[in-house]
């Protein structure tokens, strides 16, 4: 039998829509990653002013949803079999965490194009950890995570292939 603490999990799946302006765009937006996720969204706000692109500081540009547990789980293998459940090894970064791209927002289940609305992509980002990660971020008796049990790109990859049947080029 192998360590459970060893065992890696999805500690959180976070969804955004990046439209790059506000007014009724934003609005459709919203109201179809809502619809697609059932959670309430969050919005994402311009860091600095663009001109070029007619966008200001603090303008609202984007949102984005935070999905855990259960509702993680199953918007996970939704997505994975959008995208055919394939992802490139360059989509990981260092700490095991993989991110992907969803074209359109009509291949959900439930969802049709309208042209009123347009078609609107994603970004899903899933973040991988071990239990007992928790150690070095809390406030009380911080401690380091040693380098053995860090989660590393081949754990996730194992972890995706095993747990979701994802298939890594």
């Amino acid at each position: 039998m192998s360590n459970p603490m060893r065992t890696p999990v999805v500690e959180k799946v976070i969804v955004h829509m990046g439209v790059g302006e506000s007014g009724q765009h934003l609005v459709d937006a919203e109201n179809i990653l809502r619809k697609i996720t059932g959670q309430e969204i969050v919005r994402c706000f311009a860091k600095r002013t663009l001109p070029a692109f007619s966008i200001k500081k603090n303008e609202p540009i984007g949102c984005k949803i935070t999905l855990r547990g259960p509702k993680a789980q199953e918007f996970l293998e939704t997505s994975f079999d959008i995208i055919e459940r394939k992802v490139n090894r360059y989509q990981f970064d260092a700490l095991g965490n993989v991110s992907f791209g969803i074209e359109e927002h009509t291949d959900f289940p439930g969802m049709r194009y309208d042209p009123k609305i347009g078609v609107f992509g994603m970004d899903v980002t899933v973040v991988i950890k071990r239990p007992g990660e928790r150690v070095n971020k809390r406030r009380i008796a911080k401690h380091r995570i040693p380098t053995s049990h860090r989660l590393t790109v081949d754990d996730a990859v194992a972890f995706l292939n095993e747990s979701y049947g994802v298939e890594v080029e």
